[in-house]
């Protein structure tokens, strides 16, 4: 969840109310920039635990200190701190795969240097799977979005505090159509995005035991809601489609510059435009409002695929990284990632992701549902032989084709493994049991 606050800067234009049909125009102009895909970037996020004993939580002022000795260290990638007291890395903008991979790699050995020090570590998980949501920031922002998520349930707190990802950005893509084109690229996303969620999904665990979904954290996202963490319809086209849902997606809250900010329940932006009431919106409160919007591909002039759950080891963000940059990127694998995935689109009903049957059965089953696994196997393969023409060194093609004789072609995910351990300690616990009667 990388959303920093847009408080919308001093100028006029960003304090002047808009109108329903400004709001519109504006978010046709700036949420998809097409041109040729020429860069790159991912977002990283992490749990930080005890360095030792992870399922130990790490009290406030431990956090709070660690985060103070890592900013004043020197990183290339801006350094933001989550609800929960995640840890997110942003990559700048990369011109190739290699220099985004070698950027946060260099970033995250710093991070975790700086953190060891005080026998903290970074861990990837897409749930914490051994503590409840607890809330690490206290800002207006957070009081207000906490606020408005309980409206739908527990799921709210537990995306804002307990859960981690993966977000991989691409660029919008040519104006022109193609297999480089937005609108492929849009409809690319959007049924891969469910290939991704299975094959990645690492977060079976709440409370040290099964939710029934190997990806909870995007069961969270579902629970949120259509008009908080969904796309729009699946068969408009992007700019529009968009705009449509922007306009008609419930205000979070309404910001004031001194004490608690209102949260008004069901007030859409385009209500809102139309009866400026509390008091008129302004461009400050479009760009904001926009940070408040969670679906599954966001675009803010690029395209934000934010369905990947954290990853286990060090290095393991960069397999979903590498993966998607060959299959957006690369134009023969582009093309035939298009063709793998397509299908799928029967199985979503015509329904905007992830409220759909194809994104619920990602999550849930991963891939041992047979069709994402073949579309996994098909999508790997190829990001694989498109991996040598972006520039990835062995190293990388290495642990993509790990990750797909590991996990994908055996219907497999991390998510697996992490039962397995837990079916094993129960095992063992039960043995001991046995014994003792």
């Amino acid at each position: 969840m990388s959303d920093a606050t847009s408080e919308g800067g001093d100028c006029t234009e960003h304090r002047t109310a808009v109108t329903e049909a400004e709001v519109e125009a504006l978010v046709h102009g700036i949420c998809f920039k097409t041109g040729p895909p020429r860069t790159l970037g991912v977002e990283v996020e992490w749990l930080v635990h005890e360095l030792r004993r992870p399922q130990l939580p790490v009290t406030p002022e431990r956090l709070e200190g660690a985060y103070a000795a890592l900013r004043a260290v020197p990183l290339k990638s801006p350094l933001t701190i989550e609800p929960g007291g995640q840890l997110e890395l942003s990559s700048p903008p990369a011109t190739s795969l290699m220099e985004c991979i070698e950027t946060v790699s260099a970033d995250l050995d710093t991070v975790r240097a700086v953190l060891a020090e005080d026998d903290l570590g970074l861990v990837g998980f897409g749930h914490d799977p051994w503590h409840a949501p607890r809330r690490f920031l206290r800002e207006p922002r957070y009081d207000a979005m906490e606020a408005c998520l309980d409206r739908t349930g527990p799921a709210g707190r537990h995306m804002m505090c307990t859960s981690a990802s993966v977000q991989v950005c691409v660029d919008a893509g040519h104006e022109e159509p193609g297999p480089l084109g937005h609108e492929r690229r849009w409809q690319l996303a959007h049924l891969l995005g469910a290939v991704l969620v299975a094959a990645f999904a690492n977060s079976p665990l709440i409370g040290e035991r099964p939710t029934g979904w190997l990806s909870t954290r995007q069961l969270h996202w579902m629970e949120i809601g259509a008009g908080r963490a969904g796309a729009p319809p699946p068969d408009g086209e992007p700019r529009s489609a968009w705009a449509r849902h922007v306009l008609d997606a419930p205000v979070m809250c309404v910001r004031r510059d001194g004490g608690p900010w209102e949260v008004p329940d069901g007030l859409t932006f385009r209500e809102w435009t139309r009866s400026r009431t509390p008091r008129p919106p302004t461009r400050a409160d479009l760009d904001y409002h926009l940070t408040t919007l969670f679906p599954p591909v966001r675009p803010r002039g690029h395209l934000e695929l934010r369905m990947i759950d954290a990853q286990p080891g060090e290095d393991g963000w960069i397999v979903p990284l590498a993966v998607t940059a060959a299959l957006f990127d690369d134009p023969e694998a582009a093309e035939s990632a298009h063709r793998v995935v397509k299908p799928l689109a029967e199985r979503a009903l015509n329904l905007p992701a992830p409220h759909n049957p194809l994104w619920t059965d990602a999550a849930r089953h991963g891939l041992a549902d047979p069709e994402l696994r073949e579309a996994a196997v098909a999508c790997f393969t190829v990001a694989l032989e498109a991996l040598p023409r972006l520039g990835a060194t062995p190293a990388v093609m290495d642990a993509v084709a790990a990750f797909l004789h590991r996990y994908v072609a055996r219907g497999r995910c991390p998510a697996d493994d992490l039962l397995d351990r837990l079916r094993d300690t129960d095992r063992r616990a039960h043995g001991r049991k046995d014994i003792r009667t």
